[in-house]
């Protein structure tokens, strides 16, 4: 079994606490540091360069996205999963171009959190319906005069457009498979083409590109 190396940061000392107690029942995951702040979680990456890095979003001493880029830069193969309570936080957008690859809910299942933590490892994103569906307000404004020309999305297949469509709402792999009637792998080898063809690296920039420009509507 591949284990999975985590480091935890959140500023209140009892989220933390049942954070590391639950998330250590987990077979495969290692919790190798339980911090309270942005500096603190940047100088545990450096110490430990983890698989993941579950991030609170709102933390004392360093703004979240900038905690996110000094890890990002010091542990290039650490996964950052985003942890927040507000459905529509402004920040998410300059999470993603730092680097954050998933955002989840603080409501969210206990069982949804660690296949979260172990899709991270993988490299794959995990983005709260809710929160992609927020994320609609913002990008929308950003597209707003903008050109049309040069849409990379032009090039996509009918089928990869579908897969998009599904990235944008917030689903998974297996959401998407299940949704489409085709199998996992094939939806990664989709998600893959999508990636190329758009320039991007994640498929949290391919749910937030889908929104800015227009392919998903309000």
């Amino acid at each position: 079994m591949n284990r999975i190396t985590l480091i935890l940061a959140d500023d209140h000392a009892m989220v933390r606490k049942g954070l590391t107690a639950f998330l250590s029942t987990a077979e495969d995951i290692d919790i190798l540091a339980s911090v309270s702040g942005g500096l603190e979680a940047i100088a545990a990456a450096r110490k430990h360069a983890p698989d993941v890095v579950l991030l609170d979003l709102f933390m004392p001493n360093l703004p979240a996205v900038e905690t996110v880029r000094q890890i990002k830069k010091i542990s290039p193969r650490s996964q950052i999963v985003m942890v927040t309570s507000h459905e529509g936080d402004e920040q998410v957008v300059p999470l993603t171009q730092a680097g954050a690859i998933s955002y989840i809910l603080k409501d969210t299942t206990p069982d949804d959190l660690i296949r979260t933590v172990r899709k991270a490892a993988l490299g794959e994103s995990t983005i709260s319906p809710r929160v992609a569906k927020a994320l609609v307000s913002v990008v929308m404004q950003e597209r707003q005069g903008k050109s049309e020309d040069d849409q990379f999305h032009d090039d996509l297949t009918g089928r990869e457009m579908e897969v998009l469509l599904c990235i944008a709402e917030g689903l998974s792999n297996q959401d998407i498979a299940s949704q489409l009637g085709i199998s996992e792998k094939t939806v990664k080898s989709h998600v893959s083409n999508i990636l190329s063809k758009l320039y991007l690296t994640d498929r949290t920039q391919a749910a937030v590109y889908a929104w800015r420009e227009g392919v998903v509507r309000k």
